[in-house]
């Protein structure tokens, strides 16, 4: 997210100029923010997690969308996940069927310029989403996810997977997958 929001508009001129846009922004009450570019190893572990869920949901009723999809998280806050799930019939704002409602699973794969923004605000706001089960954190500096699964209305409980040979699990789909699998490929800088 840029730092140096534009003035503030209402959500309806957010969405006729994303759709017009060449560039991607996300918006949040009133201002809208560029979307930053990715990393060879952000788009690895997006490419990886695709593969495994695509496996592990095929035959089933669930949709996978790779950071292209508009989620609407609130009137106020429209986001781009890097990996969202929906099952059964997805939930759209509008007949442009570019903003979806309904997720129950998202994915963020998080990037030094962006993990602050995507660990506070934007998960913050994910979670207050009636349809959501799960907020998947993929730190790409070390093998760490990080999944929030909602307990209850009000209650996010943490199973945190960390190193290559962990697993972690993804109960909204009923899934679980190797870390080694999500990091398929990817080199570590050496620290």
């Amino acid at each position: 997210m840029s730092a140096q929001p534009q003035p503030r508009i209402t959500p309806e001129d957010y969405l006729a100029q994303d759709r017009a846009a060449e560039f991607r922004s996300e918006y949040y009450a009133g201002h809208v923010y560029a979307m930053s570019g990715g990393s060879w190893n952000h788009a690895r572990i997006i490419s990886n997690l695709n593969l495994r869920l695509r496996n592990a949901l095929e035959g089933r009723d669930c949709s996978i969308c790779l950071n292209e999809m508009r989620v609407q998280v609130s009137r106020d806050f429209y986001a781009y996940p890097d990996v969202l799930v929906v099952c059964g019939e997805p939930e759209f704002l509008d007949l442009r069927t570019d903003v979806v409602s309904n997720p129950l699973l998202i994915i963020e794969v998080l990037s030094p310029s962006t993990e602050a923004y995507n660990r506070g605000l934007k998960a913050q706001n994910y979670r207050r989403m009636a349809s959501l089960r799960e907020v998947v954190l993929v730190s790409q500096t070390e093998p760490r996810i990080e999944v929030y699964r909602r307990h209850s209305p009000v209650e996010w409980l943490l199973a945190d997977s960390v190193g290559l040979d962990s697993t972690c699990r993804f109960d909204s789909i009923q899934c679980s997958m190797a870390a080694s699998e999500i990091y398929e490929n990817v080199k570590f800088d050496a620290e």
